[in-house]
Formats: C-alpha cells, sequence, structure tokens
C-alpha cells in the first residue's frame, strides 16, 4: 500500500508546418499543377492503404486500437507474446475479474490458508480473487502480524493512515476492507488493466497514468513478479516460474514466518 507521491509529466505531440508561397502565375502554372497531381496521387495511396490494429477489450466491449498509437497498454515484463495476445492478457473486465468462485492452486500453502477469506473480500471488493491473492502473496505471504520497515501493516500491508480512527489494521477483516477497496480503486483508475492496478497499489494511483520508466524501483519490480504470477492463476497453470523465483529471491523467509504464525506445520 503507497505512500503519497506526486509527479507531474505532460505528454507533447508535435506536428510539422510548412509554408508555401506563390509566384507569377503564368510562369509557374505548369509545375504547380505537377505538385496538385503528385500530391492527388499519394493522398489516394495512403487512404488505401491498410492499418494495422489489435483488438482491446474493455468491460465487455471490443475497440479497435492502432498498433502503432500511443495506447496505454504495457506490454508484459517478458516473453515473446503477439501484440494480440498482449492486448487480451493485460486488459480485460473488471466485471468478469470478479467471476472467479475459487483460488489457484499455484500459490503457497500460508495463501491456501485465507482462500475462502480471500474469495469472500475479492467478491465484495469486486476483484479477481487471484489478484487480491497476488497482493497478498507478494506483501505477507498470508502473515497476518507482518510489519514492515515503512510502517505497512497486516495481510495486504496497508500504511496506517488508510485505517479510520478507532480501527484495528491488524484485524484481517478491517485489512483487507481497506487494501481490497484501495485495490478496487487503482484497477477502476487502470482502466481493468490488472498490471497497472498492480502498479497502482504499491506506489499510488498516480503512477497509473505515467510512463513506466517514470516508475519507482520498487514499483517495477512489484510489476515484474505481480503481472506473471496473476496470469499463471487465472489461466489456470499448475504451476508458475515467476511466483518460484519470488519465492527464492525475497518470499522464504516471509512464508516461513507467516507458516509459523499460522501453525500450518505444526
Amino acid at each position: 500500500m503507497p505512500r503519497a507521491r506526486f509527479q507531474n509529466q505532460d505528454d507533447w505531440q508535435t506536428a510539422a508546418t510548412y509554408e508555401t508561397g506563390s509566384g507569377c502565375l503564368s510562369f509557374y502554372i505548369l509545375p504547380v499543377l505537377a505538385v496538385f497531381v503528385i500530391v492527388g496521387f499519394l493522398t489516394m495511396l495512403a487512404l488505401h492503404a491498410p492499418i494495422s490494429t489489435s483488438a482491446v477489450l474493455v468491460n465487455n466491449a471490443t475497440i479497435q486500437t492502432p498498433i502503432s498509437s500511443g495506447s496505454n497498454l504495457v506490454s508484459p515484463p517478458q516473453g515473446p507474446a503477439t501484440v494480440e495476445v498482449t492486448t487480451q492478457l493485460w486488459n480485460f473486465s473488471i466485471n468478469n475479474s470478479a467471476s472467479s468462485s475459487g483460488l489457484s492452486s499455484i500459490f503457497t500453502p500460508e495463501i491456501q490458508y485465507w482462500a475462502k477469506d480471500i474469495v469472500r473480500w475479492a467478491n465484495a471488493a469486486s476483484v479477481d480473487p487471484n489478484l487480491a491473492a497476488v497482493v497478498m502473496q507478494i506483501e505477507s505471504c498470508g502473515d497476518p502480524q507482518a510489519l514492515s520497515r515503512s510502517g505497512a501493516i497486516g495481510l495486504f500491508q496497508v500504511m496506517p493512515f488508510h485505517f479510520h480512527r478507532g480501527e484495528n489494521g491488524y484485524n484481517p477483516e478491517t485489512n483487507a476492507l481497506r487494501a481490497l477497496n484501495y485495490l478496487s480503486r487503482s484497477l477502476e483508475k487502470a482502466g481493468g488493466n490488472p498490471r497497472l492496478a498492480l502498479a497502482g497499489y504499491n506506489g499510488g494511483v498516480g503512477v497509473i497514468s505515467r510512463s513506466e520508466w517514470a516508475w519507482p524501483a520498487e514499483t517495477k519490480r512489484y510489476v515484474l513478479y505481480g503481472a506473471p504470477i496473476y496470469e499463471d492463476a487465472r489461466s489456470g497453470a499448475t504451476s508458475s516460474v515467476m511466483l518460484g523465483e519470488w519465492y527464492r529471491k525475497y518470499g522464504a523467509g516471509l512464508c516461513r514466518q507467516a507458516n509459523r504464525r499460522l501453525g500450518i506445520s505444526e
């Protein structure tokens, strides 16, 4: 769950402009007519040239966007997927994302411990339970007493200022309520794009509208692991290479702590 960050970024588009002058009509009439003929011929060719497009699924509607346009789509962090696959991979309806009735089996035992609760919490927030599980996996590996150096607490590592006065942020119900409401807001801001929603959850919804190169390093890393893990979960995969890599590099100690706290191995 992010701290507040502020950054202004403007996108500019420029178009070349041309100035033309006219000389003596009687002297230049033939060259000018020749130019008009050539320009007209080139214009006809341009109008008949095919424009490549890719399908974008947004809120159950299919919208055609030019592949070369400056769209908000962001390619997955790795893999040679085609543009068509990439588009449908990271863009899907928010309504469809909440239709899951269970969790993927790829998540660690500590996350499976909370499976029924995750489904209930996620459905209440109109979020895919597998996306909620990705956040819990990376944030705490299911440890309800997790505390970060920055002060984030609980299952979803929510910063204290997100709680209302008198709320116990370590309470799983309260922690999930505040976290998944924020994730739902991030999804809405991202137009249903789960990859951008994960970035917004970690770095604040403000990062969603920025170019990826301007994201904090932590947010880039968060998405690097979170987005492929989520795709593995929602696609029905039985294992996840990126989840295994995250576990080896960052999650082993975190999950051992959660395992002991939950008494899973006892």
